[in-house]
């Protein structure tokens, strides 16, 4: 968003925050309470819960504060340094917080480990330290680790004659079968451009293993024109020439369920999606998530140089804290739930798998012990964990890289395009 219009942005998001919460102000305008800005999604349920048992014993009140999620990166970057600003938000760790840790508007958690070492010991090190800048720790994990998973609609699929496929092969013959049976076979909310990136980062991951985009994220330029990247390019092309994702992909959006409802209706056989949809699908959908509602990891590519077994998404969410806050003993406090039973219980209920070191004896007795084990041992076998690459680059690049995604896609970049844009991003 541009600063000619933050002004009114600021003044409309600070009208619909004090309707989201139950009061106004934020970090930096002392209202005696601490408000938590989320990010709007069916996984709220969780966040209200833990607020309300943070209230039951806090002299200092938290209130949540949602933003849509469609909304969320924009309007967190326009109140981010105005008295709208937050005392706690999410985020995504990496490249989502450093412009904030370099413009030194974030409290380093320090001193909050100090006094209690466990809100860095009870998460898994691979997690907490993603979101560590610089050598200091900046947000404590507040959801579940998110590698991206292909769902799929079992009796779709079933009435196709297609199984969940293991290989880009069995992919591209489940895509003609299931064009056969009248389905869109992959549904895709490139209305929002974000879902669209994630066919990116897996196929570069299966075909170049995680060093190309290392090397990217570092700053050498020249791994945009590697050979395996060009390959990626032109098996991306090949899956959207062959109507894998149908026509009109780009009016479709995740964020407003549109692509969430092509799956549980039947009018779509697939849909590559972060472990956050089944929640969603659990929301808008329950019949169908309880039914029908099928998940495998993301295809082998043959030939490949990344191992199969590598996973991509969101190694977590965190909650940081801006310096500004004007109680940060109970910040502190309410970071402590992070980690408690009733936290751990909750997001298994919803389908979300936590990072804490404990997790794993919650899982046979959570609501969606099938699922959750999957995603466990998933990530726990994954040899690499690929963070998405619009939360590995810094927020600043992350219009751009949208825009040249969506524009190879619908085939208005081509190669040679895609490479110039992708090494034009910024990585620092």
């Amino acid at each position: 968003m541009s600063r000619v219009v933050a002004c009114s942005a600021t003044l409309a998001l600070a009208a619909s925050l004090a309707a989201c919460g139950s009061g106004s102000g934020g970090g930096s305008s002392d209202d005696g309470k601490i408000h938590v800005l989320v990010y709007g999604d069916a996984a709220n349920k969780v966040e209200k819960q833990i607020v309300e048992t943070f209230n039951k014993t806090s002299k200092v009140k938290a209130v949540l504060d949602t933003i849509p999620g469609a909304d969320y990166q924009k309007k967190l970057q326009t109140i981010i340094n105005t008295p709208q600003a937050p005392d706690v938000f999410f985020n995504w760790g990496g490249g989502s917080i450093k412009p904030f840790v370099k413009a030194d508007l974030l409290l380093p958690l320090d001193d909050f480990i100090k006094k209690n070492p466990d809100l860095e010991k009870k998460f898994l090190p691979s997690v907490f330290d993603n979101a560590v800048v610089d050598g200091k720790p900046y947000g404590i994990p507040m959801r579940g680790t998110q590698p991206v998973l292909l769902f799929h609609n079992k009796k779709v699929l079933e009435e196709a004659g297609v199984q969940p496929p293991k290989t880009w092969d069995e992919l591209l013959d489940a895509v003609e079968k299931l064009k056969d049976a009248g389905v869109t076979p992959i549904a895709l909310g490139g209305g929002d451009v974000w879902p669209t990136q994630m066919w990116f980062q897996y196929l570069y991951d299966r075909i170049a293993g995680p060093e190309l985009f290392a090397k990217a994220i570092g700053g050498d330029k020249s791994a945009w024109e590697s050979p395996e990247s060009k390959k990626a390019l032109d098996m991306i092309r090949e899956l959207v020439k062959a109507d894998a994702f149908g026509k009109n992909y780009d009016s479709v959006k995740y964020t407003n369920g549109g692509s969430v409802q092509l799956v549980a209706s039947g009018k779509a056989g697939f849909e590559l999606m972060g472990s956050w949809y089944y929640s969603q699908q659990l929301t808008d959908h329950p019949d169908f998530a309880e039914k029908d509602l099928g998940y495998t990891a993301f295809p082998a590519v043959e030939g490949g140089k990344g191992d199969p077994a590598n996973v991509a998404g969101n190694t977590n969410n965190y909650y940081s804290v801006m310096k500004k806050t004007k109680h940060p003993e109970a910040v502190a406090e309410f970071l402590k739930l992070m980690y408690s039973d009733d936290f751990v219980k909750a997001q298994l209920d919803i389908g979300n798998l936590p990072t804490t070191t404990d997790t794993g004896k919650f899982i046979d007795n959570s609501g969606t012990p099938e699922y959750s084990r999957f995603q466990y041992d998933l990530v726990a076998d994954a040899p690499s964990f690929q963070l998405s690459w619009d939360q590995a680059y810094p927020q600043k690049a992350s219009s751009d890289m949208h825009k040249a995604i969506q524009q190879f896609f619908n085939g208005q970049l081509d190669t040679d395009g895609f490479i110039k844009a992708m090494q034009a991003l910024p990585t620092e």
